[in-house]
Order: structure tokens, then sequence, then C-alpha cells
């Protein structure tokens, strides 16, 4: 599973800043979910190969007892708790403050692997300006510039190297059995995540255990059904007790995160008696943008009416309108009616996400689409594709080559896409199409 790098620190030390400069973006929240302060968001970031979740909090103040400062530390708190390292942000210019020395009080007596960045660095020497922060016992201060970039790298390979047990599970990531299916189950609180496990491992009466080694207390559960071997991802209540602070454990982001990134096929869990929510979008969409096979399911539905049913299909209509290529199914798994077509469902969008499309079909089906309605034309010429073939599996990418293909527009996009998918019953994956254009040789010519 991706590690999780969490940002803390008093209020303007430039967390939010060094958030957008490890995202590469200024709006990369990926989980803005009810519940959660506006100060606290989740991004995708990565350092050469190696991705990585990062949280960024507001300004932490360990020992606040009231208002708004008090919810904020309890933000802070569940942040700390759900990361695999802490990187503790201090102001370089504005020196060291009793915040700071609180801060990594808490630090120290948690004994989270943290490393220590001092910000807003960009034109100082190092050296006599940083050496107060050591006062705060929590080993070298790196220098940095989040505005800049300046030592960024740095931070994050030391950040990286602070987890225990990171390299192992790379490793082990490689030696994965490729005819097991790693499946999670997301969906927002109370939609019956729990209820639908608990049903899956007593109908299949699966012997549940830990698979201990990863440093964020993960728990698989394998199990097999109709010879298919399957590796359940944790998301909902099967992790121990004690190990979490309660309300992460009714519902923690991060986890949700890493079980969607690890799956081959995500099950999203919706609850007939609160509709669509902003919630189940965001979990959907950060399902589209990591690239997994999802199957829907719209839990309750013995518990609405015929009203309720009808404005839950058109929101899923509107708000999901994204996922249309997923299955979708109507359950009740308190009375464990429709839970036998998911699993046909599961199956098939992982054969779909795996499905392998020879060159000479695509460039036919190609060819064939482009004869039926070619593009439009962009500018001063029009688009022409010669071929295509498979760039990748999990998801399928299709990359179709040939001149002006930057002017192919959006819906003609679309066109193809539904074109491809249906020729090879590509049901439950996204779908990816990449154009690449051929040079013009006489570009440079006088």
């Amino acid at each position: 599973m991706k590690p999780v790098i969490a940002l803390v620190g008093r209020p303007n030390v430039g967390k939010s800043t060094l958030f957008n400069r490890l995202t590469s973006t200024r709006d990369a929240i990926v989980a803005d979910f009810a519940g959660l302060t506006r100060d606290r968001h989740y991004g995708n970031g990565h350092v050469g190969k190696q991705e990585f979740i990062v949280i960024d909090t507001g300004g932490f103040e360990p020992t606040a007892e009231s208002g708004i400062y008090k919810e904020m530390a309890k933000q802070t708190r569940q942040a700390v708790a759900e990361s695999d390292v802490v990187i503790f942000v201090v102001d370089a210019r504005a020196g060291i403050s009793a915040q700071d020395h609180d801060i990594a009080k808490y630090l120290r007596r948690l004994g989270k692997p943290t490393v220590l960045v001092a910000n807003k660095a960009e034109g100082m020497t190092q050296g006599l300006q940083l050496v107060e922060f050591f006062e705060l016992g929590l080993g070298e201060v790196l220098p940095v510039s989040s505005a800049h970039g300046q030592g960024v790298r740095s931070m994050l390979e030391a950040a990286l190297e602070a987890i225990p047990g990171l390299a192992d599970e790379d490793e082990e990531a490689e030696e994965e059995d490729a005819s097991v299916i790693r499946l999670a189950v997301a969906g927002r609180p109370n939609a019956g995540k729990s209820t639908l496990i608990n049903v899956w491992l007593g109908e299949e009466r699966l012997v549940a255990f830990d698979m201990p080694g990863t440093t964020r207390d993960a728990i698989s559960v394998p199990f097999e059904k109709d010879g298919q071997k399957f590796e359940l991802i944790d998301t909902a209540g099967l992790r121990r007790k004690g190990k979490v602070f309660e309300a992460i454990e009714k519902f923690s982001v991060v986890k949700t995160l890493q079980a969607i990134e690890s799956a081959h096929v995500v099950l999203l869990l919706l609850d007939a008696t609160q509709g669509v929510t902003d919630q189940d979008a965001h979990i959907a969409g950060f399902i589209l943008e990591s690239g997994r096979a999802v199957v829907l399911a719209i839990n309750k539905w013995d518990a609405v009416d015929a009203y309720q049913r009808e404005q839950i299909e058109r929101q899923i209509e509107t708000r999901l309108a994204f996922l249309k290529f997923a299955s979708l199914h109507l359950i009740s798994a308190k009375k464990r009616q429709g839970l036998g077509p998911v699993w046909k469902s599961i199956i098939q969008a992982r054969a779909s996400a795996m499905r392998k499309m020879s060159t000479p079909v695509l460039t036919r089906l190609l060819m064939e689409a482009v004869a039926f309605q070619a593009p439009t034309r962009g500018g001063m010429f029009r688009p022409k594709m010669r071929y295509a073939h498979q760039g990748g599996m999990n998801p399928p990418v299709i990359v179709i080559h040939g001149n002006s293909l930057q002017h192919v527009p959006d819906a003609y996009k679309r066109f193809l896409e539904g074109r491809f998918r249906k020729a090879f019953d590509l049901v439950g994956t996204p779908l990816r199409i990449e154009f690449k254009t051929a040079d013009n040789p006489f570009k440079d010519a006088d």
C-alpha cells in the first residue's frame, strides 16, 4: 500500500504550500468528506517511482482545550495516527516558538517516525540559523523552501527512508499471485460495508486472519468462491480494536484510499436510504482516477419505496455518470439478497481490466469507426488516424497514432471508446485512449 505522510506544524509555517508542491497542483484534494475540517485534505504525490499519500492539516495546538483550535488539534491527531511518517514543519525565519516545543513533545511521546523540516529557508545560509531547532529533540533539521522547491526531494527521501518495512513491502508486491483478485469494498460510513463483509465471511465459511508485515495494520482476508481466489482488503471494521482512534475506526479516509490503490477491483457500496452523496462522488472519482475496475452496488434496496428508488436511479445517472461503464446491482446485505450476481460482475470487471487487444484488431476497429464517422476538422487540418495498439492493462490503454490528433474533440474520443468497449466487451473497467501525433518533417523548413 502507498505510504502516508502527514504534514504537521503550527499555523502559517507553509504546510499548505508544501502540500501543493508535493501534489504538483493547487487544488489536489482527493477527499473532502463531511465530518473532516476544511484544514485536513488528502492528495497524491510521488518521488521517482515511489508514490505516496500526503495529508495537509490545520495549525496544530496540542494544548488547545476548547473552540475551533481543539477541533483542529483533534483532526491533526487523527492524521498523525493514520500516517506512517510525520513531516514536522517549522518556520526557519520566525524561529522556534513555545508551540513548536508543545508539538515536538507530543510527537516524541507518540514515537511516530518524524522528519523535522525548517521551511522558508531560501537564501539563508545553513548552520547558525537552524541550530536552535535542535532543542526540539527530533534530530537533524532539513532546510527547505516549499515556495521554490528547494530541498523538497531530499526531505521526501528522508521521510520515506524513515518508514520501517517499506522496502520489504515493495518486494512482496512484486511477488503477488496473479490468479488472486484483490477486492476492496469502499463506501461512506453506515453504507453496510461491515455487514456485507460479515455476510461473505459467514456464507463462504472463510477463515479470516491477519496478514502482518505492513506498518499500517492493514488486514487482508483470503478466501475462495467457485474456484476463484480472492483477497478482501480491509476498509470496514475488520482491524483490531485499540490500534487507532474510535473516530478513525468508524471511517478512515486513508484506509479507503490505500485499499482502492492496492485493489484490482473496487466494490463501491451506496446506501439506498441516503442516496448518492458528495462522499460517494468523491470516492467514485478517486476510483476512476486510480484506474481501478469497479462494480456498483446499492445496499438497503429493500428499505426504500418506489419514489426513493426512482430518485436514486436519477442521482446515479447524473452524479455518477462517469462510471456508466460499471455494472450496477441492487442488494440487501442484511437480508442476503442479490449478492450472487455481484461476484460475477467482480470477475468480469477484473477480466476486462486485463483484456489483451491485438494491434491488427484495434487498427481495423479504428478504421471502421473513422469510415462510419470521421473526426471533425480542427484548424487547418483534419485529424488523420493511421493505426492503434494497446499501451497497457489495468486499466486498458489504447494508443492511437496519426497526424493532427491534438485537434480530436472529447466527443469523438468518447465515440471511439464506445466502439472499442463494445468490440472487446469491456465492462467494469476504465478505458484510456491516448493520441500520439507524428511530427511534421517540414515544420522547420524555410
